[in-house]
């Protein structure tokens, strides 16, 4: 469906290395700054265990699980909004993403270079968001100057969307990041028309040592994440591309002796997969069990539309199982039996882990 989530953060934070681990790539990742300079993009399957529970009833020949797109996107330093560093060409990448995982490095380390010289992930975490701060003042101010000038025109469109502005700039204004649900349905529409980079839904990952050094920074920033309502996942990003090029069984006996119930990338994808707001529904038959991705309060339609086009134009029904059921009841045949099968119209709402069969004509 074209979502994406986007790595950022300073150079040698370990971006590069998270984007290996997750997409499990072999793209550099050397100890300069900019050694990604075009973002690179890769497909991360959503590890999802109800996959496996589904083929356990229907022994399915094949399974494809929902995916996610990462995009490794160059460090950004200091000044980037005045063309430092990469400069427009990093703003420009942030802006085609749909959120944005900001790594902010927490450990130390003399033989990695820090660009600021320091450890102090506050600090960095601010420079980030100074300048997707300073790059949308700019956006901001020009367009409010150009609905000034129509403002007489009585334009109702224009009136809402300088209102609008006004309030968003209000916030740039005093160093704060945008935070969309402040805002009405229409509101959110114009603010997402411009792509503005404070604006993207963000959580942080905290690039951990494995030896317990990082506390005191994990501390800090948790607490700065606090004050904007934001996530911090803590990892050791080293240690998770390690586990993330074994294989099954040595992962397994890995992750027992880490005493993990799995590794912290899949609660990476997870959050994401979340900040963007999406969810699964699956399709389950003999030749294939698979998981689609559809925005939250999809109706039926619009989740057929995601297979094809055709099944959203000529939706006539859909049936409807809920995965709980579809388990308890052991398929189906299972799941017809005890009524557990319903119909549903056009206006029905798909929930998570639902699984469907679209009824359709065209």
């Amino acid at each position: 469906m074209g979502f994406k989530c986007g790595i950022v953060g300073l150079p040698n934070v370990g971006k590069s290395t998270l984007f290996n681990a997750l997409t499990k790539s072999s793209i550099p990742a050397e100890n300069f700054p900019f050694c990604t300079i075009e973002p690179n993009v890769g497909k991360v399957p959503l590890p999802d265990n109800r996959l496996k529970q589904l083929n356990d009833i229907v022994n399915s020949k094949k399974i494809i699980p929902a995916s996610l797109d990462l995009v490794d996107i160059a460090g950004l330093v200091k000044g980037a909004s005045q063309g430092e560093g990469l400069g427009n060409a990093f703003l420009s990448n942030i802006r085609e993403m749909n959120a944005l995982a900001h790594v902010v490095r927490c450990f130390e380390d003399e033989n990695i270079t820090h660009v600021d010289g320091s450890i102090d992930p506050v600090r960095d975490a601010e420079i980030i968001n100074l300048e997707l701060i300073m790059s949308d003042l700019e956006t901001v101010s020009k367009r409010i100057l150009k609905c000034e000038k129509l403002l007489k025109t009585n334009d109702k469109k224009n009136k809402t969307e300088h209102e609008v502005l006004l309030r968003i700039k209000s916030e740039l204004d005093q160093g704060r990041l945008i935070n969309i649900e402040g805002f009405n349905e229409e509101e959110k529409l114009i603010i997402k028309n411009f792509q503005l980079l404070s604006s993207k839904p963000t959580f942080y990952i905290a690039n951990i040592s494995d030896n317990g050094s990082s506390d005191d920074a994990l501390r800090k920033l948790i607490e700065f994440a606090n004050l904007s309502g934001n996530t911090v996942i803590p990892t050791s990003i080293k240690i998770e591309q390690e586990i993330s090029i074994l294989d099954d069984e040595e992962r397994k006996e890995y992750l027992e002796l880490m005493d993990m119930d799995e590794p912290v990338l899949n609660k990476i994808i997870f959050k994401g997969y979340e900040l963007l707001g999406l969810q699964t529904y699956f399709t389950a038959g003999p030749q294939e069990i698979r998981a689609w991705t559809i925005k939250n309060n999809s109706t039926a339609p619009n989740a057929a539309g995601v297979i094809h086009t055709d099944f959203e134009r000529g939706f006539i029904k859909a049936e409807v199982i809920s995965f709980e059921d579809y388990i308890s009841c052991n398929g189906e045949s299972g799941s017809k039996e005890k009524g557990k099968l319903r119909l549903e119209g056009k206006d029905y709402i798909v929930k998570d882990g639902d699984v469907i069969h679209f009824k359709f004509n065209v």
